[in-house]
C-alpha cells in the first residue's frame, strides 16, 4: 500500500500548529467535558474491584519502597494500584478521576491530529463531545477502575506505529511509560498488545511498499510491551519469591471451562482415575463462573491458600485434557461465548453494592457520607437509557463507516488503514479473549466500544481534511496558472 502526502507530512508541514497554550487549554476542556458523568453521579463510579485497587495500593507501596513485605498483597494489577495511589493516598479519588480523563483526552487529541491538522482544536473539542454524550467513554475514564486505558494503549500503539511523523519527540516519549501502565494495569491488556504486535508485524510484510521505518516502530513498541511484563514478573518476583506475569490469579479459564460443560463432563468422568484437588468438590461444580471463583460459599474462596494453589496449577491440565476429550464441544461454546461477548457492551457495571460501602471505612473512609449521597449508591443512574443511546450510536458508526471507507480506500492511505486495522481487531480480539478465556460481562465490551464511533469520527475528519486539501490545491493550480498566462 502506497503512502499518500499526508501520511508523509511532518509537524512542521503541518497547515494548522496552535500554540501550545490553545492545545493544553483544549485538551483540559476536553478532559472536563469527558469527567460529566462523575460529576453527574457525584462522585467518581465505583465497582467492586475498585476498593481493591485503592485498598492495595499502599500495601504494595511498603513492600516496594520501605521493604515492609505482607503476607497477601491481593489478586489485582499492582501497577494501577500504584499508579493511582499518588491520586488519592486513601482520602479522596476525584484526582484519579482528572487524570484518567487527562489521558484519555490527549491520546484522543493526539489521534485527531494524526488525521486531521487543520482546525484540529475545534474539531477535538466537537468529536469529544459527541463521544462523551453518546458513546461509554467519559463513564470509563470516571470509573476508578483500569479498563479505559486499554483503548488508550491500542490508540498509542496506532500512533507509535502509523502516525509517528506526527509526533513531536516529548510526545513520542510521553507515549511509552502510558503504554508500559496500561499493559501492566490488566492481565487481558498484555494479551492484546501482544497480538497487535504479532498483527503489525504482518501487516508491515505485506505492505505493496516495505517499510523498514514502520516495522522498527513495531519493533520498538513490542520492546516497550516486553519490558512491561519484565517489570511486572520482577515484582512478583520480588513480593512472592517467584517471578510471574499474574501473581495469585484466579483460576479464570478453569471456572469458563467448567461452566461451559466439556469440563465438568471430563471430570465427572475421569475424576475417579485422578488426584485433583478439583476432584473434592465435584458435586458443587457451578455453571456460574462468578459463583465459583467469588461465591462466599464457592469452590476458590471456601478453600484453603493451599487448595487455591492446586487448583491454579491443575488449571491447564484440565483445559488441555478438555480440549483433547471434546474439541468440539469446547469450541462450540467459546464461539458462543466470544459471539455473546462482542454484543454485549450495556452500561450496566455502576450497580450499588453493599461490599462497596463496608469498603469504604478503610479505603476511604472520609468520602462515605458523599458516596452514600451519589445516584450510583442510591441505584438512581439512567442505565438503560444509556445502553440505548449507545447501541444506537455504535449502529450509525458502523453505517457511516460503511458510506466513507470507499471513499477513503481510493487512497490508499496506510495511516487510515492502520487506524481501521488497530480498532477492530482490538475490538474483536477483546471480546474473544475476555469471553473466551473469562467471562461474558457487558463491562469487557463497553471498555472498548466506544472506539468504534471514535473510528467512524476520525475516517469523517480525515474525509473533510482530503476535501479541503483538495480544494486548496485547486485553488493553487488556478493562481498559478493565472500567473502564467500573465507572464
Amino acid at each position: 500500500m502506497a503512502r499518500t502526502a499526508s501520511d508523509r507530512r511532518m509537524p512542521a508541514q503541518i497547515d494548522e500548529n496552535p500554540h501550545w497554550l490553545s492545545r493544553a487549554a483544549a485538551v483540559a476542556a476536553g478532559a472536563l467535558f469527558l469527567s460529566w458523568p462523575a460529576f453527574y453521579n457525584g462522585f467518581p463510579l465505583l465497582y467492586g474491584d475498585s476498593m481493591t485497587y485503592l485498598d492495595d495500593g499502599p500495601i504494595v507501596a511498603r513492600a516496594v519502597f520501605l521493604h515492609s513485605l505482607s503476607s497477601y498483597y491481593g489478586v489485582r494489577s499492582f501497577f494501577y494500584s500504584l499508579g493511582i495511589l499518588p491520586c488519592h493516598w486513601n482520602h479522596s479519588a476525584w484526582p484519579i478521576v482528572a487524570l484518567q480523563c487527562l489521558l484519555v483526552a490527549w491520546v484522543v487529541w493526539l489521534a485527531v491530529r494524526s488525521v486531521a491538522p487543520r482546525h484540529s482544536i475545534s474539531r477535538f473539542l466537537a468529536l469529544v463531545g459527541f463521544l462523551g454524550l453518546l458513546t461509554s467513554v467519559g463513564w470509563y475514564a470516571a470509573f476508578i477502575m483500569p479498563d479505559v486505558l486499554g483503548p488508550l494503549l491500542y490508540l498509542s500503539i496506532y500512533l507509535l506505529v502509523f502516525a509517528e511523523d506526527t509526533l513531536s519527540r516529548a510526545e513520542r516519549w510521553s507515549l511509552y511509560p502510558l503504554i508500559g501502565w496500561a499493559v501492566t494495569a490488566h492481565a487481558t491488556h498484555l494479551l492484546l498488545a501482544a497480538a497487535l504486535c504479532a498483527l503489525l508485524v504482518l501487516f508491515a510484510a505485506l505492505e505493496r511498499r516495505s517499510s523498514p521505518r514502520r516495522m522498527r516502530a513495531v519493533g520498538r513498541v513490542a520492546a516497550a510491551v516486553a519490558l512491561a511484563a519484565a517489570a511486572q514478573m520482577a515484582l512478583h518476583g520480588y513480593l512472592y519469591g517467584k517471578p510471574t506475569l499474574n501473581g495469585e490469579r484466579p483460576p479464570y479459564l478453569m471456572a469458563r471451562m467448567i461452566a461451559d460443560g466439556p469440563a465438568r463432563l471430563y471430570l465427572e468422568k475421569n475424576c475417579n482415575q485422578l488426584q485433583w484437588a478439583i476432584c473434592n468438590h465435584l458435586k458443587s461444580l457451578s455453571g456460574d463462573t462468578d459463583e465459583f471463583l467469588w461465591g462466599d460459599d464457592g469452590i476458590y474462596q471456601s478453600s484453603s491458600d493451599e487448595e487455591k494453589a492446586l487448583l491454579s496449577s491443575e488449571e491447564m491440565p484440565l483445559a488441555v485434557a478438555t480440549l483433547r476429550a471434546y474439541p468440539r464441544e469446547q469450541l462450540y461454546q467459546s464461539a458462543a461465548n466470544f459471539r455473546g461477548q462482542l454484543f454485549a457492551f450495556g452500561l450496566y457495571g455502576f450497580d450499588p453494592s453493599p461490599w462497596i460501602l463496608a469498603e469504604f471505612n478503610h479505603v476511604l473512609p472520609s468520602a462515605r457520607g458523599s458516596y452514600m449521597q451519589s445516584r450510583q449508591a442510591t441505584d438512581a443512574l439512567p442505565l438503560d437509557l444509556l445502553t440505548d443511546i449507545q447501541w444506537w450510536t455504535v449502529v450509525a458508526s458502523l453505517a457511516a463507516m460503511v458510506a466513507l471507507v470507499p471513499l477513503l480506500w481510493r487512497r490508499h492511505s496506510v495511516r487510515v488503514a492502520g487506524l481501521g486495522l488497530v480498532v477492530v481487531s482490538m475490538v474483536v480480539f477483546n471480546a474473544m479473549v475476555t469471553g473466551v478465556l473469562s467471562v461474558v460481562d457487558d463491562r469487557y465490551g463497553c471498555r472498548v466500544i466506544w472506539l468504534v464511533p471514535l473510528l467512524a469520527g476520525l475516517l469523517l475528519l480525515d474525509w473533510l481534511h482530503q476535501l479541503e486539501t483538495a480544494k486548496v490545491e485547486s485553488r493553487t493550480r488556478a493562481t498559478q496558472e493565472q500567473v502564467a498566462v500573465l507572464v
